[in-house]
């Protein structure tokens, strides 16, 4: 155990630290595609040989917190996680502007799966492990949501990730799970080419391949299945309703990773009993 506190304790800590890291997860997932976005560009004018250009440093630190429209500081007591924000009523203290509810909901997200983390696993490395992955997937979901893109430098360490994490928690799950990743990867490639070939348009992008390889890391190949009908009946069902309510969606590409983000947080975080009703169905 990494901590030994009784639950009146226990659980609003862990609440306090969900919370921060999805005050950290809000920084990722603004920033990082712009990251990509920016250091695509300058590989692209290296192959063109043409001159490098001019940019102001710009990751996950630099620069400090900005309002997104006056692109005025953000001060500190502003930036408390989800205190600050109802603090303001999502406005800017600078312009008034709106501030998206995303930052509020994606802290309180997080705080979510911190309680359940510990409550499932308690604190012990295990639990931090499966921690880091469910907060990676909220990321992801909400990223692939936002610009329809899964990013290599978070799907590739999820993956790798999950085999560790069986190589140091349960090593006889070690098999399973590099068939996991290997089946989940061609399991969803080959739905892209069936139906790329037969309609000639794309369903979805190689990023769901390598999502599904990583979930099939983590959880082995006996739950693919299982991941694949929460995935698609959650995708079937919310993108209709979307759809109905939001008429002029209707028709346009949905994202795929947030469905699987969502199928691996039920899974991860399902518990034995949820396991055990799986295996009764499916696992005989």
């Amino acid at each position: 155990m990494l901590l030994d506190l009784p639950l009146p304790l226990l659980y609003p800590l862990a609440a306090l630290i969900g919370l921060c890291l999805g005050s950290f997860l809000n920084v990722v997932i603004t920033r990082l595609p712009v990251m990509l976005m920016l250091g695509w560009r300058a590989e692209a004018r290296e192959a063109l040989e043409l001159p490098e250009e001019h940019q102001e440093p710009f990751n996950l630190l630099t620069p400090r917190s900005l309002c997104p429209r006056c692109e005025a500081p953000i001060a500190w007591q502003d930036n408390i996680p989800l205190l600050g924000w109802l603090r303001r009523r999502g406005r800017c203290a600078s312009c008034a502007g709106r501030i998206s509810p995303q930052y509020p909901l994606i802290e309180l997200v997080g705080g979510v799966l911190a309680v359940a983390v510990v409550a499932l696993f308690g604190t012990s490395w295990q639990g931090l492990f499966v921690l880091g992955a469910c907060l990676s997937l909220l990321a992801m979901a909400v990223i692939d949501l936002r610009t329809q893109l899964l990013p290599d430098v978070l799907t590739l360490p999820l993956l790798w990730t999950g085999l560790l994490y069986q190589l140091l928690f349960q090593p006889l799950m070690l098999p399973s799970a590099v068939i996991g990743a290997m089946t989940g990867y061609l399991t969803l490639w080959s739905v892209y080419w069936v139906f790329k070939l037969v309609t000639g348009r794309e369903g979805m992008g190689h990023g769901d391949f390598k999502l599904l390889a990583a979930l099939g890391a983590w959880v082995g190949w006996q739950y693919l299945p299982l991941l694949l009908i929460l995935s698609a009946g959650s995708g079937a069902l919310l993108g209709i309703l979307i759809q109905l309510a939001v008429p002029r969606l209707r028709g346009a590409p949905l994202p795929f990773g947030p469905y699987l983000a969502l199928a691996g947080w039920i899974v991860l975080l399902g518990g034995e009993p949820l396991m055990a009703l799986y295996g009764q169905f499916f696992l005989v």
